[in-house]
């Protein structure tokens, strides 16, 4: 368990398989809202989406589970984690649309 106050993390996170056209994105962005996130989610031009969090290493966690499931429709290959210290600048969890570069 992590000491109280523990200072927030960043979590990149690229998803691979059948993740666009299923609500992917939605998906994401409700379940790191619902978590206390803050971040932003993506698709990227070769198929696979990408997502930007940060928080407490608890909720990333949690999202990191959801990542790996996806939404109904999904087939989540794999998923390729990054892990870093919290950047902050993000005020709450957007869906970006199109590809985007990332910050």
């Amino acid at each position: 368990m992590e000491p109280v106050g523990s200072p927030p993390e960043r979590l990149e996170a690229t998803v691979h398989g059948r993740v666009q056209g299923v609500g992917f994105r939605v998906f994401v962005a409700r379940a790191a809202r619902r978590l206390g996130l803050v971040g932003w989610v993506a698709n990227l031009a070769d198929g696979a989406v990408t997502v930007m969090a940060e928080g407490e290493r608890q909720a990333l966690d949690a999202l990191e589970s959801l990542l790996r499931q996806g939404p109904p429709g999904a087939s989540v290959l794999r998923v390729e984690l990054r892990w870093s210290p919290a950047r902050g600048g993000a005020a709450d969890f957007q869906v970006r649309h199109g590809s985007h570069p990332g910050d």
